[in-house]
């Protein structure tokens, strides 16, 4: 419900006891005044305004998604939750139908590029979070896949919203749709006022880029219902934690490898972001569109999502949080930066004369090599003054919590070991 029809609803509300006492309602003196006085309290003001929502996570399945879901379940008045991926591991199910005794949840299958199972879903909604896209830094996906899931996904679930009538769109966008674009510029404490953009023609970053205009843009929209769509998007760090995809790549990488962690960013400086406190931040926009005296502020907006992790290397975060199991970090020399930036260019030359005949994946690029070894960090500050936002989880819980399931690879890989030898 639209909170202009809110409001006419609560004018009425407010003057119904009017009504009663001009057609002079025969009623017990005290129960009529009972009657008047909570007509026109706030009680049933919201009682009969807000009996209820439901929230849409697309990517529910994901590193993020299914994190957002844990907190989404103890939110006030929320009648159902429905997860949408293309598809759900087992054990990830088992655990969302563990949740049911919170609130509803619906688990739906299904692509993010299908027009009418989007509608479906988004049918009697509130809330729409979509955090589902291709992620892939080093070009190992095809770039006509990841246009269409990331650009032309959003596209669509975004008419879906407009025909379903969804009020509130919040897109998880990445810090990659800023840049880095120089591993020589340096950006320190980095503030949304600040117009950077990145200009790499790499199809994750351009394609984030174009999907959070795109969301961005459609501030504003009239819904099919009268209604108005609001939007705004959060750009968060690099994310780390329990589950996280690139973590577990190079701590497995490691244990293959005598213990050695491999070198990716030695040179960067970075603040890396606990992916809970990702997770805090959307429901915090989350309520925050909900509010109308908050959401003025921040419809519309894209908010850089980071916690207090200390600023350091890519190389130091893996080291800090693997350390304690016998990992260590390659002592060997490496190549200066400028040298690799440029075999890197050379890598991509051979990459583009190979295409007619096979597909090649170099090690490294000229984007890569960038990403992973510039100085580019950035404040919430922006998101603590509108969206209330303060990390839910200290940089030392953060730690501890990826350290344990850190340790829970260590474990599995030993037990792997000691079957093999078996």
């Amino acid at each position: 419900m639209g909170w202009r029809k809110i409001r006419h609803l609560r004018e009425c509300i407010t003057i119904l006891p009017l009504f009663l006492a001009l057609f002079s309602v025969t009623l017990e003196s005290d129960l009529l005044s009972s009657i008047f006085c909570f007509l026109a309290s706030d009680s049933c003001y919201f009682g009969l305004a807000m009996t209820g929502w439901s929230c849409l996570v697309t990517g529910a399945g994901g590193f993020v998604g299914q994190r957002i879901v844990r907190l989404l379940v103890e939110e006030k008045e929320l009648k159902e939750i429905r997860v949408l991926d293309k598809a759900f591991r087992p054990e990830l199910r088992e655990e969302f139908s563990k949740l049911q005794n919170k609130t509803k949840l619906t688990v739906l299958e299904g692509d993010i590029l299908d027009e009418p199972f989007l509608k479906r879903a988004c049918q009697d909604v509130s809330v729409v979070i979509h955090t589902a896209c291709i992620i892939d830094v080093f070009g190992v996906t095809h770039t006509e896949s990841i246009m269409d899931v990331n650009v032309k996904g959003t596209q669509l679930l975004l008419e879906a919203c407009v025909q379903a009538s969804v009020p509130i769109f919040i897109y998880t966008s990445t810090l990659e749709v800023a840049g880095p674009n120089s591993y020589k510029e340096i950006i320190q404490n980095g503030h949304e006022e600040e117009p950077l953009e990145n200009t790499w023609s790499a199809p994750y970053p351009y394609s984030k880029k174009l999907a959070e205009k795109a969301v961005l843009a459609a501030n504003g929209w009239t819904l099919k219902n009268g209604d108005t769509l609001y939007t705004c998007a959060l750009r968060p760090m690099y994310i780390y934690g329990e589950g996280g995809p690139f973590l577990s790549a190079t701590i497995n990488e490691a244990l293959n490898n005598n213990g050695i962690l491999s070198s990716v960013g030695k040179f960067s400086t970075v603040n890396p972001v606990y992916v809970g406190n990702v997770a805090w931040a959307h429901i915090l926009a989350l309520r925050a569109l909900r509010d109308p005296k908050k959401a003025p502020s921040v419809r519309g907006q894209f908010y850089y999502i980071s916690d207090d992790t200390p600023h350091q290397s890519y190389d130091n975060l893996n080291y800090t949080l693997s350390k304690e199991f016998g990992l260590r970090l390659d002592s060997r020399w490496s190549l200066p930066l400028f040298l690799m930036y440029w075999i890197g260019f050379l890598l991509e030359i051979v990459r583009l004369l190979l295409r007619p005949v096979c597909t090649y994946r170099p090690p490294f690029s000229r984007h890569t090599v960038t990403l992973s070894n510039s100085v580019f960090t950035f404040s919430y500050k922006k998101a603590q003054r509108d969206l209330a936002y303060k990390p839910l989880y200290s940089w030392e819980e953060a730690k501890q919590k990826t350290m344990e399931w850190v340790g829970s690879l260590v474990d599995r890989h030993k037990e792997t070991l000691k079957s093999k030898t078996q």
